[in-house]
């Protein structure tokens, strides 16, 4: 079992940055995959960034390349998303998951979820 617990989120105008965190528990952190989602007032939640166990793979949406990082630290049972160039349409709930046996952009196959923090981009 893995408890997932997001920080980091806030209101910023755009053009400006945040940086989200994703504290796990347990102590098989650096097995599993971490990936972020983001879901949008009505609509489905949609795959963000994910970077893989060992740090050597990494996958983002088209919609985010470029602006946002994903990186993790295994000594802290940490993943970051560092949202730069942030838009208005970046305004969401922002998701963090973990997958523990495969690298993968399929939100289906992610088994852990944190609760989620708000991030809200003002134009």
């Amino acid at each position: 079992q893995v408890q997932l617990v997001e920080s980091g989120g806030g209101l910023v105008q755009a053009g400006g940055s945040l940086r989200l965190s994703c504290a796990a528990s347990g102590r098989t952190f650096s097995r599993y995959a971490m990936g972020w989602f983001r879901q949008a007032p009505g609509k489905e939640r949609e795959f963000v960034a994910v970077i893989s166990s060992g740090r050597t793979r990494t996958s983002y949406a088209d919609s985010v390349k470029g602006r946002f990082t994903i990186s993790r630290d295994n000594a802290k049972n940490t993943v970051y998303l560092q949202m730069d160039s942030l838009k208005p349409e970046d305004t969401a709930v922002y998701y963090c998951a973990a997958d523990p046996t495969r690298f993968t952009t399929v939100r289906a196959n992610f088994d852990y979820w944190g609760q989620g923090t708000q991030v809200t981009v003002s134009s």
